[in-house]
């Protein structure tokens, strides 16, 4: 008698046992034996590891927009952040299990442990835990902790491969299963010693630390039973090796109904959500136990020859990127791979192989093209699809209408966005991604554009995540559109917030977002909130999100004319505050105060030219509170020196004014450390401060002639600080800056950088090298053709 004929007895299932097909989930090699041994068995229903709620999403399968990676995803129905996935891949042994039972009009049936108890059993981050999140891959395991102890969870497949003499388990399943026939002549051979080496782990490490596992195992030899009596035993089922042993063990109905008494239950929904090569590899954070999904979705789906297919795939994708990788190279890499297959004593190269060959053959050595090649092949970015008739949240088909009228198709793979806001088409896509931000999920993140900077460019950053589909579980509480959650999310946030900063910060991204039903909301809070808070620091915070707010308003074409009044009165608010907020600091608390300084500048530039305002004197009460604070002795050197710094950028201050402040301070009388961060204030912070030194050696000088007389004890307690100003410049300006100070003072900054021969320092402007410049520089303006012969001045040019 066959093995088959053994497991199944004869005619229709008059057998005594269930065919139980151990298999690693996600294996190409278990996935073409699962199949081989369902063409040989021909079982009346066919039994998956899986939450039994999906049985109804089971004909969904066959549907021909389904396209795996997928993966069943449940969560609870009051919480949807707690939340499970069962992912399937193309060579997973339980989609293979699914598409066979489908095909063959043969019902299949999910009989694991139900999601209901899965998402109930503790809060919400044991429900994350591997039988949580990753329910089909117990048999890939970690240590973790149990209770506050330590609890060792084996991994069956490294003690097997340890036992058998391997040091990487991957290499040994390779081996043992990836590389071998599926059954050749018995098509249960595999699974048979499977369970062998499995019972004889079950034996002697019992659970092996998965306790849990012991309730599930009960539940399935509930729902075998179950099936064997319905269908006269004629029934497969595959499950997880791990699994198989405890299957096969007999007990009593009552014993398994006693370990699931009082288990706990949370109203749950299911569904289908795409899923991702990428997430089915470790490194992604959900272990679902393979390192290498694009390999093994090769090995599974390549008819014939996979080295020499996948050493072409890996030729292509080097040549995409410009590297020469000729018929030749992949001619030898596979004889490389081939060759260190036989001197390894592997039955067919793997992937430890084909990487060596890779590695030495088409990448010349380098690792950096390889690090390339396992991104987008060995782990790769496919991402599934499921039909439209999959059961989903409201939000979710509001969302996916909106995907497909703007044409913004989901993508694993990363990929930049640049929107002109001036289309209407971009400027749509643009409150799409700023209200699925605002709903937490983050589909887009934005980038800095590399072309035009102007309000009318956005650039974002787009890559679909399969957890997204829980974060649109979430936020379908707020809404059953994008707009209506997004508004309703708003306007809660804004009740909400802990501060003014949070608040101005909402009522940016409700203009962004274009939520005019949740700005008279936001605003009104926000009015409250500025009236109440005193606190300088917190006006200065918000004042530039508002600022940010009127431009983007404009932009959209937003009535912004409560907001402009709203920034207005702050702004005066901040103007009478900040000089007796700035009093008596210690060093970080006037660092900060710097920043919000910096900040207020900013926002006063745009808001004083912002039509909306109408306040065009706001700048000059600004001017005027950079005087007080310039001036005066309470303030920290570090907000004085940042004060006087933005006087003389915008034309307010003379440079001899500036020479003569700053004499004052770094004068005998005033103590090294608040000279020294004077200069930091100054000079520092990346405002260009080198180059002014550069160009104003008078100043320069003035900073070189107090360093010099800085007292030995007080040099080591200034010298953080200083080194801290200058290293933040270019190395060039630092490099012209100790050519400067090396030569010493000279009779003038003119006089002594032409003794020096310094090109650029004359005394005036040269007006022949000047000269030299106007063609290219008209070429690069894009003006008429240049007469060389004409003396052009610069003047003229920039005219």
């Amino acid at each position: 008698m066959t093995g088959v004929e053994s497991a199944v007895g004869h005619g229709t299932g008059a057998g005594t046992r269930p065919v139980l097909l151990g298999v690693r989930h996600h294996g190409p090699g278990s996935a073409r034996a699962v199949r081989a041994a369902l063409e040989e068995v021909r079982p009346r229903a066919v039994l998956i590891e899986g939450p039994p709620e999906a049985d109804a999403l089971i004909p969904l399968a066959a549907d021909e927009e389904m396209r795996p990676p997928v993966a069943l995803l449940a969560h609870a129905v009051d919480e949807p952040g707690r939340s499970a996935f069962w992912p399937l891949a193309g060579f997973s042994p339980e989609w293979v299990a699914l598409r066979w039972a489908l095909d063959h009009d043969v019902p299949a049936r999910f009989i694991d442990l139900p999601a209901t108890h899965t998402l109930a059993w503790g809060s919400q981050e044991d429900a994350k835990t591997p039988e949580g999140e990753r329910p089909l891959d117990a048999e890939t395991v970690a240590e973790e902790g149990d209770t506050g102890s330590a609890a060792l969870r084996i991994d069956p497949l490294r003690v097997l491969a340890e036992t058998a003499g391997y040091d990487d388990p991957e290499r040994w399943w390779e081996d043992v299963v990836e590389h071998r026939g599926a059954g050749e002549g018995d098509a249960l051979a595999p699974f048979t010693a499977l369970e062998e080496a499995m019972s004889a782990l079950r034996e002697t490490y019992g659970s092996g630390g998965h306790d849990r596992d012991l309730v599930r195992e009960a539940y399935m030899r509930l729902q075998v039973r179950a099936a064997q009596r319905e269908f006269d035993d004629a029934v497969v089922v595959v499950c997880g090796a791990w699994h198989v042993p405890a299957l096969r063990r007999k007990t009593t109905v009552a014993a398994d109904k006693a370990l699931l008494k009082g288990l706990p239950k949370a109203k749950t929904d299911v569904t289908w959500v795409p899923w991702t090569h990428r997430r089915l590899s470790r490194s992604s954070g959900y272990g679902a136990g393979i390192d290498s999904p694009g390999w093994y979705g090769h090995l599974f789906s390549a008819p014939d020859r996979p080295v020499e297919r996948w050493l072409t795939k890996v030729a292509g994708l080097l040549r995409a990127e410009d590297r020469i990788v000729s018929s030749a190279h992949v001619i030898e890499a596979v004889r490389l791979a081939e060759t260190l297959a036989a001197m390894r004593g592997r039955p067919l190269p793997g992937l430890s192989e084909t990487t060596d060959a890779v590695r030495a053959v088409l990448c010349e050595g380098s690792d950096v093209p390889l690090e390339l090649v396992r991104d987008r092949l060995v782990v790769g970015d496919v991402l599934g699809e499921v039909p439209s008739s999959a059961p989903a949240v409201p939000l979710q088909r509001d969302l996916a209408r909106l995907q497909r009228r703007l044409r913004l198709k989901p993508e694993a793979l990363e990929r930049e966005l640049e929107l002109d806001l001036r289309k209407e088409n971009d400027a749509a896509r643009s409150r799409l991604l700023h209200r699925l931000r605002l709903l937490g999920i983050a589909w887009g993140e934005p980038a800095a554009s590399r072309g035009s900077t102007g309000t009318f460019r956005e650039a974002w950053r787009l890559r679909w995540e399969p957890e997204l589909s829980v974060r649109i579980a979430e936020a379908g509480v707020w809404g059953t559109t994008v707009l209506s959650a997004a508004t309703a999310k708003a306007e809660a946030d804004a009740v909400t917030a802990q501060g003014l900063a949070d608040v101005t910060a909402l009522a940016e991204h409700c203009l962004l977002a274009e939520l005019p039903g949740a700005l008279p909301t936001v605003m009104r809070i926000l009015a409250d909130r500025a009236a109440l808070d005193t606190d300088v620091g917190h006006l200065a915070q918000a004042l530039p999100a508002l600022v940010r707010s009127l431009r983007y308003g404009d932009v959209r074409g937003t009535d912004t004319g409560a907001l402009a009044e709203v920034a207005a009165g702050l702004a005066e608010r901040v103007f009478v505050g900040l000089p007796p907020a700035c009093a008596a600091l210690d060093a970080d608390a006037a660092e900060e105060m710097r920043s919000h300084v910096e900040a207020v500048h900013q926002a006063v530039g745009l808001l004083g030219d912002a039509p909306a305002t109408g306040h065009s004197r706001l700048r000059g009460r600004w001017q005027s509170v950079l005087r007080v604070l310039s001036g005066r002795d309470t303030v920290p050197g570090v907000i004085r020196g940042r004060a006087v710094r933005l006087l003389l950028d915008d034309g307010e201050l003379a440079h001899d004014e500036a020479a003569l402040l700053m004499g004052f301070v770094l004068s005998p009388g005033t103590p090294p450390a608040d000279a020294a961060a004077w200069i930091e204030g100054f000079v520092g912070g990346g405002s260009g401060g080198g180059l002014l030194l550069v160009h104003d050696e008078r100043l320069l000088g003035l900073v070189d002639a107090w360093l010099t007389g800085v007292p030995a004890e007080a040099f080591t307690d200034v010298l953080p600080l200083l080194r801290r100003t200058f290293s933040a410049y270019e190395p060039g300006v630092r490099r012209t800056l100790g050519e400067l100070v090396r030569r010493g003072p000279g009779t003038g900054a003119g006089a002594t950088a032409a003794a020096a021969g310094t090109p650029g320092f004359a005394a005036g402007l040269d007006l022949e090298r000047a000269d030299a410049v106007v063609p290219v520089v008209r070429l690069l303006l894009g003006l008429d053709d240049v007469d060389e012969n004409t003396n052009n001045d610069l003047a003229g040019v920039t005219g």
